[in-house]
């Protein structure tokens, strides 16, 4: 068997129980070792080369995995992963490539590259009403290639879990509500196909539905000698007007062009035009 080569994306689950995926292809050979030596290179912050190496036990827990694998505190969920096997070495190499410049993902730091859809699917919800409906939108929402999804609104009561009747719907709507407003999501109008599968923009033939659109902030990243953590500041402030980059194809709304308008008169944003595929978020006051 000669080298094999994977690139996969680490899973919540796996930062927290020092897991790492494994290549389908070495499942055999390694199926019956004890432990493998599975070596780690990586740079702290996408700046120091470190490598260190593991005896990882190879286990099955529905898909194969390493076992006993630590890995460095800057890594979050969705970070790419290439991950080799040299059977001339008798070790699996795990590497993570650093970006050019650091970037943060609605306040979570990345010096690496990942993989936006990921991201967006492994965001873990607190106990507010408004982040577990924003975890619906982003774990069974449909998920473009950006990190954008959507979600069919008339589908969030059944799905959200904020309680049935006149409760629920009131809890959805307050929650809704503080989405949108916070700019967490925009609403939109896109299509439904027979099986309820939506689609942004909509597609004609479809049956038209309005939609929550969450698109990911992506902002230019901390200095490596700065703070990194995940959402760094989660205490109550007002966040600045901003702009948000739209999935491909998708327009901002009447709405949020004059509220953009509006906030440059005001001499509040130094844009004069709002760049095509991106929406605006006017200032407002953040609980987390």
């Amino acid at each position: 068997m000669g080298k094999v080569s994977r690139r996969l994306a680490l899973r919540r689950a796996d930062l927290a129980g020092g897991l790492c995926p494994v290549p389908e292809e070495c499942v055999e050979v390694l199926r019956h070792r004890g432990t493998v030596p599975v070596a780690l290179e990586h740079r702290v912050q996408g700046v120091t080369a470190e490598r260190h190496v593991f005896e990882a036990a190879l286990r099955q827990d529905v898909e194969w995995q390493f076992h006993g694998v630590e890995w460095p505190a800057d890594l979050r969920p969705g970070v790419l992963l290439t991950i080799a096997w040299r059977p001339a070495k008798d070790e699996v190499v795990v590497r993570t490539a650093p970006l050019v410049e650091p970037l943060r993902v609605d306040g979570a730091a990345y010096f690496h590259e990942y993989d936006p859809k990921v991201v967006t699917r492994e965001y873990a919800p607190g106990q507010a009403n408004w982040s577990k409906v924003l975890h619906t939108v982003r774990h069974l929402g449909r998920v473009f290639d950006d990190g954008s999804a959507v979600f069919a609104e008339a589908d969030l009561l059944k799905r959200s879990r904020l309680g049935r009747g006149d409760r629920g719907a009131f809890l959805l709507r307050n929650a809704v509500a503080q989405l949108l407003r916070e700019g967490h999501v925009t609403r939109v109008v896109g299509s439904v196909d027979p099986t309820g599968h939506p689609s942004y923009p909509g597609v004609d033939g479809e049956e038209a539905a309005e939609m929550l659109l969450y698109a990911p902030l992506v902002e230019p990243g901390p200095h490596p000698d700065e703070p990194a953590g995940e959402g760094s500041d989660r205490r109550e402030h007002w966040v600045n007007g901003f702009l948000r980059k739209l999935p491909p194809g998708a327009q901002p709304s009447e709405r949020q062009l004059s509220l953009h308008q509006r906030t440059v008169e005001q001499e509040e944003l130094d844009d004069a035009e709002l760049p095509p595929g991106y929406t605006f978020v006017k200032k407002h006051h953040r609980n987390g």
